[in-house]
This record gives structure tokens, C-alpha cells and sequence, in this order.
């Protein structure tokens, strides 16, 4: 397999680093000369977004991950939409979502049959790019498996590294949870999407166990044998916007469709 990602962060490097062995080949986009220099001399073929070779990396490529957060337009598509709709050794799109497309439900269960309604401007650019992508797939038969992100954590970007730097917060607000999901379960349900043999879908790619955020701070510092931040109640906290806009929704996700249909084993259910 010939895999192309669009964006090299956190989630689709690690992918490439731990489960894509069984791949030809595997190229990406980053943002600096500097981080292709080192992706490079990893085995990873790497080039800044505006790079010409661009075009002929699509064109051989069997598997596209997208994981380019959109803004009011989605960037992979406007500038290279018509090079993937021509792709022609192309066989499937993963695209990296985010279960912030829901909405708020009440702290009640969704699952990959709830409308999306969301609330922020994030969740509703994000709607909207996972409709231009199920467009494009439509008119050109490739199949696109759109996995829906839950809070993600991992190596270097959890609650027990902020417990260290001394960052993390306790804030609270009655009845909050969020779904979280650790890398090396991203980069699970990523290989089992691209193995899939039926058409492309929607997949929740959450933990088991939605938890309030106060006690996953409190469970880590249980771990890290010491005291924990104080609590902060929500309404009384001065935070930035997009932090406040995270705990506008509220809702527990289901994951039994991706567990039922690509088979995956959570690593870190809850």
C-alpha cells in the first residue's frame, strides 16, 4: 500500500511510526522545511504543503489520511481537491473528524445514527468538511471512512505530563463528561478503516467510559502519588474561548459500531 497523509501531527505520525509496516511507501504534508529534514531521515517522505511533488505523491497513492483540521474551507480540498478526484491508483480516504460534530445532548448517549447539530464554529466547519469529502467520494466511487475523534491524549500530551509541568486544572461543572481516546487506539481504528473491505462510513473512535474531566486530573494525580489542583468551579473560572466552547456540549459517545464493524480492541478503554 501507497499511503499519503495529509498532516503529519500527533495522531497520523504516530500511525505512521507504530502500525503502518505493511505500507510500500508513506509520504505527508508538514509545515516547515525543518520538520521534513527530520521526518525524512525517520523513512517518512515529507513536504511542505505548497510543495510541486505534491501532486505526483497523490497521484501514485493507493490511501489518503486527512487529518488537516479545516477552517472556513477545507485546505486539502481547496488546493488539491481536483489531484485526488484524479487520483487514479486511489482506493480509499480516511479523514480524522472530531465527535465535536453532535452538538450538545445532555450528557445523553449519541451514536453514528444521531444527527450532528453542533454548536461551535469548530464542529460546524468540521460538518461541513466531512460533507465535501463524502461529495467527492460519491462522484468518484472511492470509498471514505470518516472517524470521529474523542479528546485525544497520549505520550507527551496527557494529564499526568501537565500534573508535572504544574498546568493541569481541575475545572468543574455539574454533570459534565467527555469521551477521550488515546493514540494508539487512533492508530488502531486508522488500520482497521484502511483494511476494511465495505464501503466507507462513519465511525465514533471514543473510550468506553465518558468522564468527567475534574476526575481524570484527580485519577492521574492518584497515580503521581500527589495532591491534585484544587477544583475551579466552571462558572466562576476565567478561560479562553475555545476552552469555555468545549464544555458548551455535553454528551456521552458510543463507540459499539467501530468495536462491531472494524473489530478494533480498545488498548485504553476508559
Amino acid at each position: 500500500m501507497n499511503l499519503f497523509a495529509f498532516g503529519l501531527g500527533y495522531s497520523a505520525l504516530h500511525f505512521l511510526r507504530t502500525r503502518c509496516g505493511h505500507a510500500t511507501a508513506v509520504a505527508g504534508t508538514v509545515r516547515s522545511l525543518e520538520k521534513a529534514a527530520a521526518l525524512t531521515g525517520e523513512g517518512i517522505e515529507a513536504h511542505v504543503f505548497s510543495d510541486p511533488a505534491i501532486a505526483g505523491c497523490v497521484a501514485r497513492a493507493q490511501a489518503l489520511l486527512i487529518s488537516i483540521p479545516p477552517g472556513p474551507c477545507d485546505p486539502v480540498l481547496e488546493h488539491y481537491g481536483s489531484v485526488i478526484a484524479e487520483a487514479p491508483a486511489l482506493e480509499r480516504i480516511i479523514y480524522l473528524s472530531t465527535v465535536g460534530v453532535y452538538g450538545d445532548h445532555g450528557a445523553e448517549w449519541v451514536d453514528e445514527t444521531t444527527r450532528p447539530e453542533p454548536t461551535s464554529q469548530r464542529g460546524r466547519e468540521r460538518l461541513t468538511a466531512e460533507a465535501k469529502w463524502m461529495s467527492l467520494v460519491a462522484a468518484n466511487r472511492q470509498p471514505v471512512h470518516i472517524l470521529r475523534l474523542g479528546g485525544i491524549y497520549g505520550p507527551g500530551r496527557n494529564a499526568l505530563t501537565k500534573l508535572r509541568e504544574g498546568t493541569a486544572h481541575r475545572l468543574v461543572k455539574p454533570g459534565q463528561v467527555f469521551n477521550r481516546i488515546h493514540v494508539e487506539d487512533i492508530a488502531a481504528a486508522i488500520g482497521a478503516s484502511l483494511d476494511h473491505a465495505g464501503p466507507g462510513e462513519i465511525w465514533n473512535v471514543v473510550d468506553d467510559e465518558p468522564a468527567p474531566p475534574q476526575d481524570v486530573v484527580a485519577y492521574a494525580a492518584r497515580l503521581l502519588a500527589i495532591e491534585p489542583p484544587p477544583e475551579i468551579p466552571f462558572d466562576a473560572a476565567e478561560l479562553p474561548a475555545m476552552t469555555r466552547s468545549f464544555y458548551g456540549e455535553n454528551k456521552r459517545v458510543s463507540n459499539a459500531k467501530m468495536k462491531r464493524g472494524l473489530g478494533v480492541q480498545l488498548k485504553y478503554p476508559a
